[in-house]
């Protein structure tokens, strides 16, 4: 084997833990693959000599993804107020061996959309911190941040992921209300929806920034029922499914994938509904292993 083909076999064992750093720091599946590619160009031609090839690569995509975090943040004249990251849709009963690296830590789309929140630079020192244990003597150099400084970065991004609603672990339970929300949906049951909700609920909603319908969030459970039942005709194409691992729903009237629904369902009730409904972004989803 030569030292091209050593390099590439050491990448592929890399490529997970890589693609999962980058999901963390974008929310974004394709930008996450453009980022690990971009990584796999730095080693092909400047990881000669690399004695810790795996450290240097979580460095290099860590740098990848703080620059195309400032890069977004730069072309945006104005923040979302609606922004729910690419959903990683499994069947309801099983996931898919190549998520699983993905959706280690129970990243749901609630702390995906917390992480939106962050500046680049706390969302890398906690993403790389708390969720990958790396040293933050190494992640200051990345935001060009003594480590003391760094810290602060990963304790203020803390405090904001420790208040994101924390689901029920038993998917059972999950299924359980996820299905009474979608009968009552159906039937254009109020008070069935009403039960199925916490009183303090959010729904984020995003159409995309192109739609004719806006993007919103929507909160208190007698405004969110009020939302369902406007789009209680749709609510018969649900199809169950897991959604970053928690139960959610598919929305596909004759195949064509309009919504996908991620849940946050705790003590029995739902906390938070999170809808990606971006027609041009849905598009690139892979929602296959739904029929198989």
């Amino acid at each position: 084997m030569d030292e091209n083909e050593s390099l590439a076999e050491r990448f592929e064992e890399n490529r997970p833990r890589l693609r999962a750093v980058a999901y963390r720091m974008l929310g974004s599946l394709s930008e996450a693959e453009d980022a690990v590619q971009e990584a796999w160009l730095r080693a092909d031609s400047s990881s000669e000599g690399v004695e810790n090839l795996s450290g240097w690569l979580t460095t290099v995509v860590s740098r990848v993804c703080l620059d195309m975090l400032r890069s977004r943040q730069a072309r945006r004249e104005d923040p979302l107020d609606v922004h729910v990251p690419d959903p990683i849709v499994d069947r309801p009963d099983r996931v898919d061996p190549e998520h699983e690296a993905l959706l280690t830590d129970s990243v749901g789309l609630a702390l995906l959309v917390v992480l939106d929140t962050l500046a680049p630079a706390e969302r890398l020192a906690f993403v790389l911190h708390d969720m990958f244990g790396v040293p933050f003597e190494e992640i200051a150099p990345i935001v060009d941040r003594a480590p003391a400084a760094t810290r602060q970065l990963a304790s203020r991004a803390r405090r904001r992921v420790q208040g994101r609603a924390v689901p029920d672990p038993d998917l059972n339970r999950q299924r359980k209300v996820v299905d009474a929300f979608l009968a009552a949906a159906r039937g254009g049951d109020f008070e069935g929806l009403l039960a199925t909700l916490d009183p303090d609920i959010v729904l984020r909603a995003d159409y995309g920034p192109g739609s004719l319908t806006p993007s919103k969030t929507v909160l208190g459970a007698h405004a969110v029922v009020q939302n369902a039942l406007s789009f209680a005709q749709y609510a018969q194409f649900a199809r169950p499914a897991l959604v970053n691992g928690a139960m959610g729903v598919v929305n596909a009237p004759e195949g064509r994938t309009m919504a996908v629904l991620g849940f946050t369902v705790r003590d029995d009730r739902i906390v938070e509904i999170n809808i990606l409904a971006d027609l041009e972004r849905l598009a690139d989803l892979d929602v296959a292993a739904l029929d198989a």
